[in-house]
């Protein structure tokens, strides 16, 4: 059974740094795409960066410059390394792993993890 265990969400000052870790275990694949989202209540869930395996990256306009993802394969590890947070960068932040595979394509979530910009 595939696992996702993220961490290092919490609360920050705006202008303040944190960095997000999802670790993934279980998996008979390869990771192929390793990627973060964010949600707020009441708002759809919405992409904040994704990565693959090759290292290339994709993020949203309102975090390029800011955000940094990351990953290291070995460890099937993501990291979200977030600088100049806002407060409209709360939300709670899920980690997405996906696999293409012959039996089509597999994607899991992580429990989510609560960012929280105090301004």
């Amino acid at each position: 059974q595939v696992q996702l265990v993220e961490s290092g969400g919490g609360l920050v000052q705006a202008g303040g740094s944190l960095r997000l870790s999802c670790a993934t275990s279980g998996s008979r694949f390869s990771i192929d795409v390793m990627g973060w989202y964010r949600q707020v209540p009441g708002k759809q869930r919405e992409l904040v960066a994704t990565i693959t395996s090759s290292g290339r990256t994709n993020y949203a306009d309102s975090v390029k410059g800011r955000f940094t993802i990351s990953r290291d394969n070995a460890k099937n590890t993501v990291y979200l390394q977030m600088n100049s947070l806002k407060s409209e960068d709360t939300a709670v932040y899920y980690c997405n792993v996906r696999s293409d595979t012959v039996r089509g394509l597999l994607a899991y979530w992580g429990q989510g993890t609560l960012v929280t910009v105090s301004s």
